[in-house]
C-alpha cells in the first residue's frame, strides 16, 4: 500500500457528507487537502476540524457550476501545496422534482451541471495539473444510480451519474500514459445531507441503516494507497439492508420513489 504522508488532494464537496468526511480522513493520513465548494462557512468548519488534529487544510468556496471555478480552484490549492495528486471529485445535487413530468430546463441543467458538467470540468483541471507530472489519481463519488436505472434518483441525476461513470473509464483509456488512474464510486443510499431533497422523507431509523459517510472514506483512502500500477476502475457498494431488495423480499414497506 502506497504511504499517503506528503500528497495533496482536492476535494470537491467538501462542506459535508462524504467530501467532509473524506478530506477528514485522507488529512489523517498525512495528505493536504484542498476543500471546495459553495458554502465557505462549511468549509472552514472542515478546515478547522483538520487543523486542530495537526493536519493542513485550504479552503477555496466557489460554486463549481461556474465553468470558470474549477481550474482556478486546482490552481490555488496546487500553488498553495506545490502539486496535486489526488482528486476526490464529490460535488453533486439532486432537486425533489424528478418526474418527467415535473422536469423543465431549468431543474434538469441544475442536475446535469452540478453532476457532470463540474465533474468533467474538475477531472480536466485536475489532469492539467497532474499530466506534467507524470502522476495523479482521480476518485469520483457517482452512485448506485450511475450503474442501475431505477426511478428512485429520477431521470436527470440517472443519466448524469452513467455519464460520469463513462467519463471515468474514458479517462482510464487515455490517461494511464501519462501515469493517471481514474476509480468510480458507485454507492447505494448514502445517510448524507442529499436525503433532505428526497420527495418522501427518510426517517432516522432508516438513514442509520444506510451506508454513512465515514464508510465512504474508508474506501476514498483504501483506493488513494494502492500503488501506481494498479486501477480499480469501479467500486459499487450497497447498504447490507438495501431497502430496494428488503420491499422486493416483502421484509419492508414498498420501496420510495
Amino acid at each position: 500500500m502506497t504511504d499517503l504522508n506528503g500528497k495533496v488532494a482536492w476535494i470537491t464537496g467538501a462542506g459535508s457528507g462524504i467530501g467532509e468526511a473524506a478530506a477528514i480522513a485522507l488529512a489523517k493520513e498525512g495528505v493536504s487537502v484542498g476543500l471546495t465548494g459553495r458554502r465557505a462557512e462549511m468549509l472552514q468548519g472542515v478546515a478547522d476540524k483538520i487543523t486542530k488534529a495537526g493536519g493542513k487544510a485550504l479552503v477555496v468556496a466557489g460554486d463549481l457550476m461556474d465553468s470558470s471555478v474549477p481550474e482556478k480552484a486546482a490552481k490555488q490549492v496546487a500553488d498553495k501545496f506545490g502539486r496535486l495528486d489526488i482528486l476526490v471529485n464529490n460535488a453533486g445535487a439532486n432537486v425533489p422534482e424528478r418526474r418527467w413530468n415535473q422536469l423543465n430546463p431549468d431543474r434538469v441543467r441544475t442536475v446535469i451541471d452540478s453532476n457532470l458538467t463540474s465533474t468533467f470540468n474538475c477531472a480536466v483541471a485536475a489532469m492539467n495539473i497532474m499530466r506534467p507530472n507524470k502522476s495523479g489519481l482521480l476518485i469520483h463519488t457517482a452512485s448506485w444510480a450511475g450503474r442501475f436505472v431505477g426511478l428512485l434518483s429520477g431521470a436527470a441525476y440517472t443519466a448524469a451519474k452513467h455519464g460520469a461513470v463513462a467519463m471515468s473509464y474514458q479517462i482510464n483509456m487515455e490517461e494511464f500514459q501519462n501515469g493517471i488512474r481514474s476509480t468510480v464510486l458507485c454507492p447505494g443510499e448514502v445517510a448524507t445531507p442529499i436525503l433532505d431533497k428526497r420527495p418522501v422523507p427518510v426517517s432516522q431509523e432508516d438513514r442509520a441503516k444506510m451506508i454513512q459517510s465515514e464508510d465512504m472514506a474508508s474506501i476514498i483512502v483504501y483506493v488513494a494507497k494502492m500503488p501506481p500500477h494498479v486501477t480499480l476502475s469501479e467500486i459499487v457498494i450497497s447498504p447490507a439492508w438495501n431497502r430496494g431488495y428488503a420491499s422486493a423480499a416483502g421484509l419492508g414497506p414498498k420501496a420510495p420513489l
